[in-house]
């Protein structure tokens, strides 16, 4: 970088070459210093990378991990017939209930897994358990919908990128 600094005539004199000759010096000087300077860059953003796995993967095994705390207080929800013809039930538990009437975007606030409830509960039933009307449960159980296939969505794409970067063995 210093010799960059000098003034070409200066530094001509000083190396008794022509100026042509310290301007080629200093072209050949300022292309190593841009390279270290995109190498740099390239191992910051490799270490971003790396850190960003290290966190999905965290985070991935946080969402794998079951509920640690069992679910307690569960509401039936008549969800049709089975195949065996007798009514099938989902058990939405009241904190389930809870978070539907309560929260402006239920289903960001729930689990996979009590999306999955929601979607399987008959529409009615649901309706009759938050003590709403059935378009209203629709339109509950289709943002459920929407949720639970942009998680997935997330996942999928998470597993990819994680299949490709695994698959990359000249990382340092």
């Amino acid at each position: 970088q210093v010799l960059m600094d000098v003034p070409r005539s200066d530094l001509a004199k000083e190396l008794a070459q022509s100026e042509t000759k310290a301007q080629v010096l200093q072209d050949t000087l300022q292309q190593v210093l841009d390279r270290r300077e995109e190498e740099r860059q390239s191992r910051q953003l490799l270490e971003l990378y790396l850190e960003a796995l290290k966190t999905e993967d965290s985070v991935l095994s946080k969402v794998a991990e079951p509920q640690a705390a069992p679910r307690k207080e569960m509401d039936v929800v008549d969800t049709g017939t089975s195949s065996t013809g007798s009514p099938a039930k989902t058990a939405l538990s009241a904190q389930i209930l809870a978070a539907l009437r309560e929260k402006p975007a239920p289903e960001l606030c729930l689990d996979s897994q009590d999306l999955e409830l929601v979607l399987k509960a008959d529409r009615a039933g649901l309706a009759s358990a938050l003590g709403w009307d059935k378009q209203k449960a629709g339109a509950l159980q289709a943002a459920c919908d929407q949720e639970l296939s942009k998680r997935l969505q997330q996942v999928q794409t998470l597993q990819s990128l994680r299949s490709m970067s695994k698959g990359k063995k000249t990382l340092p």
